[in-house]
């Protein structure tokens, strides 16, 4: 059996717990540079806000007091994250985290008659222990189990936690879901599916096999077998990322180019660090740039470049060195740039790097690293560019990004502790 843990709107759920006084307000929290909506409460749901909406079409609600905006405040969202999860791990033998707000739990060993007991707590303790409320999901595959988490999140009475565990509850938890809300599914190929006469998940898993393969391939006929109740996606419990990206959108269009670059350096120094923190590196640095593609009055350019290192690396200066490369070989003057970043890829474990035989300094290496080690003794203090290289600019994270209604990071900053009258 597997359970899905779900936060529920997460990030709105993160500023309440610092903010009770946001409880049954209508929130939303924006992207980066407060360009649009990127997490609701279910109170601004229900005013109709979308995801996606740009800020400035609902800043009039915000202004007459009728919905709470809230600016990005990743580095909160990522630790309060850290804590539902630590406390996942703890209570079982094997967890799949699949997102910042959600984790799928293998309950494999556990008697059937304990799980909903176990999940049951599981929603009680992460509430009590960090204050976000979460929706379980129980059943026999993960695609079920993303389904029963809908309906725990749905519906009051199943107390967070909803268990499909027999063909009774499938069948009726399939009727009750359209199709395109069937993860694996999506968007795009739901109107293909509501052409040939498939409305819900429980009207998909009745087409025969053949039929599901020949007009949906392998992927539909592993979708058409887990929603039937066979396992066919496994639990990945222990598998290293592909590739790392880091990219900001510009408050303001840009056009210098050693402006850029510093900036391109900055992303470039945070895909390091990630490399280092996971005990992975790159041998593929990629950096690319984008012009905004919403001023069709300006021409546009969106280009890329990808450097190879001579041996996988983590460390800043290598990592900085190569992106800057790459940004060299792709910037154009003339353009007005919106966004820029770096995508560190081609990624192994750090303990099992392969140097060429020719051409490659393991003294120089072993520098870098120890350089960068050090950077990330003094910056784990709470500033992350108080060590920083020269082709870096200083605080772009916290001062070049737009975030005027971001809270404080109150649980990773000691000048930004909560205050209690």
């Amino acid at each position: 059996m597997y359970a899905l843990v779900d936060c529920n709107n997460f990030f709105v759920s993160c500023e309440r717990v610092f903010r009770p006084q946001l409880e049954g307000k209508a929130v939303v929290v924006l992207s980066n540079n407060d360009g649009c909506v990127v997490a609701r409460s279910n109170e601004s749901k229900k005013m109709g806000i979308k995801m996606g909406t740009p800020y400035y079409r609902i800043r009039q609600l915000a202004d007459n007091g009728s919905l709470e905006v809230c600016s990005s405040n990743y580095t909160l969202y990522g630790d309060m994250s850290a804590r539902v999860m630590s406390i996942l791990a703890d209570s079982v033998p094997k967890i799949e985290i699949y997102s910042i707000d959600e984790a799928f739990l293998v309950l494999d060993g556990i008697p059937a008659a304990e799980i909903p007991g176990l999940c049951g707590g599981l929603v009680r303790k992460i509430r009590q222990w960090t204050g976000i409320p979460v929706s379980v999901g129980v059943a026999s595959t993960k695609t079920l189990a993303k389904i029963a988490s809908h309906f725990a999140k749905l519906y009051r009475g199943y107390r967070g936690v909803c268990v499909i565990d027999d063909d009774r509850k499938r069948e009726k938890a399939l009727s009750l879901t359209p199709i395109e809300d069937v993860w694996g599914i999506g968007r795009k190929l739901a109107p293909k599916l509501h052409d040939a006469g498939v409305a819900t998940a429980l009207d998909f898993t009745m087409r025969p096999e053949t039929w599901i393969r020949e007009h949906y391939m392998l992927h539909g006929v592993r979708t058409w077998m887990e929603l039937r109740g066979t396992v066919c996606v496994e639990a990945e419990t222990d598998v290293a990322k592909k590739s790392i990206c880091t990219s900001r959108s510009f408050a303001s269009m840009l056009e210098d180019e050693e402006e850029i670059a510093m900036k391109v350096s900055d992303f470039a120094a945070q895909c390091a660090r990630k490399l280092r923190e996971d005990g992975t590196a790159a041998n593929d640095v990629t950096a690319f740039l984008y012009t905004n593609r919403f001023r069709q009055d300006l021409e546009q350019y969106c280009p890329s470049a990808t450097v190879r290192l001579q041996a996988a690396a983590n460390n800043t200066q290598e990592i900085v060195s190569a992106a800057l490369k790459a940004y060299r070989l792709i910037y154009r003057p003339g353009y007005m740039y919106k966004k820029a970043g770096v995508t560190v890829s081609n990624i192994v474990d750090a303990g099992a790097i392969q140097a060429p035989l020719f051409g490659f300094d393991p003294g120089a290496r072993a520098r870098n690293d120890t350089i960068s080690r050090v950077m990330d003794k003094v910056n784990v203090r709470g500033d992350s560019s108080l060590l920083r290289l020269a082709s870096q600019k200083a605080g772009h994270y916290a001062d070049d990004i737009r975030s005027e209604h971001r809270s404080k990071r109150y649980s990773t900053s000691l000048d930004e502790l909560i205050e209690i009258r």
